[in-house]
């Protein structure tokens, strides 16, 4: 199976391959061929983002970049899930998890489409804290439109205006996704690090502080 031509699937007719997962239609194939290839594109990035430290730097971001979205993904699937079948939904949980996939593969494809800038900063500028927050700005972007992405394609259609579990599901949706932002963000502190900052190198760092407090302390770095 080429992996890659279900992305260019997504990419060229959306339309189609969106409503063959609401049909149902070989979604087994189409998660793993998005797993597998976003997978990869993040794994991509990873190393890129893990040059700016040294050679096990690149290895150790290959890998948790991808786990990172990855677990992100597992850890609130059955949330969403659980909720939308509450209210209504009719979609298995294969097909919920088709989705999310479809959304983790538009950020992982978007994040290679910012590799060359990334390895122009990384050859250019040799600042961890100014490098952290360019990377902080990707993800953000990325992640924000990844899952505008997933909005659109889940968000729940009523025809008549009249159904009240329609109404819920959307808010459930809207909610889930800030909780995707705040775990993923998270997770992410917990994993790191994924830049190397100066010194020797650490497979992972001692768990304090969070997500957030780490942003804020490097921008004040960044003009200290």
């Amino acid at each position: 199976m080429n992996y890659f031509s279900t992305v260019i699937a997504l990419l060229r007719d959306r339309k189609d391959f969106l409503a063959e997962i609401y049909e149902g239609i070989g979604l087994k194939s189409k998660i793993t061929a998005l797993l597998v290839s976003s997978s990869c594109f993040f794994a991509i990035y990873g190393a890129i983002i893990g040059a700016f430290h040294s050679a096990p730097q690149v290895a150790s971001s290959a890998i948790k970049l991808p786990a990172l979205y990855l677990l992100t993904l597992l850890i609130c699937l059955p949330t969403l899930y659980i909720f939308n079948a509450l209210f209504g939904s009719k979609q298995t949980i294969g097909q919920h998890l088709t989705y999310l996939l479809t959304a983790v593969s538009v950020i992982a494809i978007l994040l290679c489409g910012f590799a060359p800038v990334t390895l122009f900063f990384l050859i250019t500028v040799n600042d961890y804290s100014f490098f952290l927050l360019l990377n902080v700005a990707i993800f953000g972007l990325t992640g924000v439109l990844g899952v505008s992405f997933l909005y659109q394609v889940m968000k729940p259609i009523d025809e008549d205006g009249a159904s009240q579990s329609i109404k819920v599901r959307r808010n459930i949706l809207r909610f889930w996704l800030v909780l995707y932002g705040f775990v993923g963000s998270q997770l992410g502190w917990t994993l790191r690090p994924f830049f190397g900052s100066p010194g020797k190198f650490e497979l992972f760092r001692a768990r304090e502080g969070s997500f957030f407090s780490g942003v804020w302390n490097a921008f004040l770095s960044l003009f200290s």
